[in-house]
């Protein structure tokens, strides 16, 4: 045991390196994407890496203090956590309290910055449901037992991720729910059943909003409208073809000067590839697969059903989110504003993401299960 334990530090320490890496090209990337715009809309040039740099910050605190926390009491109070994290998802929807962005009600304003309390939602949910599958084993499963409670923290969050709408954070709450059921014990053939079952809804719910359907019938075909709805995938691709081996130059970037809409945002992967080349974009994907490895690994060591299920949940949810945003970018998704971890502007997500990756730490220390 104490062997894992020491591996796991070792790896533990190469993921902080990793991550840290991942923030500070995210910085220098959101100075140069953001910079032109930042001047134009604001006055200031500097204006979002600053606001990027306090999240940084806020960030480095916060993980650190989750990694001090007894590991047992995040166990203990992770139904509160969702709650708590539910709560503060669902005022979003009341008027005067929530932000709307983009036709999008997922905001609260707060002194320094706009807070997305789906982004806390969404590790929140992993903790809960991380506490169901712990209480069993593999060989003691029943779907019986963990799927009632689960869809109890399920429906209600998935209501008001659609209401919002956050289909996004939605699907993603679906993948955990799907993932950890799966892992925890449940059996293939149920798990494809619930599968067939799911993608009716899922495709039930994109056809319900003619903007999702949009998204689809652009992915298929961007070309069928240049200027309009393809516009910006292929400004993107543009993006990202013009970067070459070895890239523009870092700060020279073209399709930043108002070409690419959300440069600094859901699209600095094809700035980066722009500026960098397919060198740079090597870096980042490479950087976010052994960062998943990693994590995968301390998972894999752990003495605890819990700490197995939390840093599993948090892989998953980085592995995702890198997955769609990279893929979106490379116009073989469709357009779904999912961040970059680490790397697009956006202090709810980067401050969630390390306060993820304190979680991972934390769960090294956790107890051994007594069946261990």
């Amino acid at each position: 045991m104490k062997h894992a334990k020491q591996r796991q530090a070792t790896y533990y320490k190469l993921t902080l390196l990793i991550s840290s890496m991942l923030c500070i090209i995210g910085l220098i990337f959101i100075y140069s994407a953001s910079s032109a715009f930042a001047l134009e809309r604001i006055g200031n040039a500097h204006f979002y890496v600053r606001k990027q740099s306090f999240g940084f910050l806020l960030g480095i605190i916060i993980l650190g203090f989750t990694y001090c926390i007894p590991f047992g009491l995040i166990q203990a109070l992770a139904p509160l956590i969702f709650v708590g994290a539910l709560f503060l998802t669902g005022i979003t929807l009341i008027p005067g309290i929530g932000r709307t962005v983009h036709g999008s009600s997922r905001w609260i304003s707060l002194f320094l910055f706009n807070f997305q309390p789906g982004e806390l939602l969404k590790i929140a949910f992993m903790l809960a449901v991380a506490r169901l599958c712990a209480k069993t084993t593999p060989a003691t499963f029943k779907l019986k037992k963990v799927l009632p409670p689960t869809l109890i923290l399920l429906i209600p969050a998935s209501l008001i991720l659609l209401k919002q709408p956050d289909f996004g954070t939605f699907v993603m709450l679906v993948t955990i729910t799907a993932s950890f059921l799966f892992v925890a014990g449940m059996s293939t053939r149920r798990f494809v059943i619930a599968s067939g079952i799911m993608l009716p809804i899922l495709a039930t719910l994109i056809a319900l909003r003619p903007y999702r359907v949009k998204r689809i019938l652009t992915f298929l075909d961007p070309w069928k409208n240049p200027q309009g709805a393809g516009f910006q995938i292929i400004q993107s691709l543009i993006a990202i073809a013009s970067g070459g081996l070895y890239g523009q130059g870092i700060g020279f970037s073209k399709q930043k000067f108002f070409y690419l809409p959300m440069q600094h945002t859901d699209f600095i992967f094809s700035i980066i590839t722009e500026e960098s080349g397919l060198i740079g974009a090597m870096i980042i994907i490479i950087s976010f697969v052994a960062l998943i490895y990693l994590i995968m690994r301390i998972a894999l060591l752990a003495q605890n059903r819990f700490a197995f299920f939390v840093a599993l949940g948090s892989a998953i949810i980085l592995g995702t989110q890198a997955a769609i945003n990279i893929g979106v970018a490379l116009g073989m998704l469709p357009t779904k504003g999912i961040s970059l971890p680490f790397v697009s502007y956006g202090n709810s997500s980067l401050i969630s993401t390390l306060l993820m990756i304190g979680l991972v730490g934390a769960s090294i220390h956790a107890k051994p299960d007594q069946a261990t």
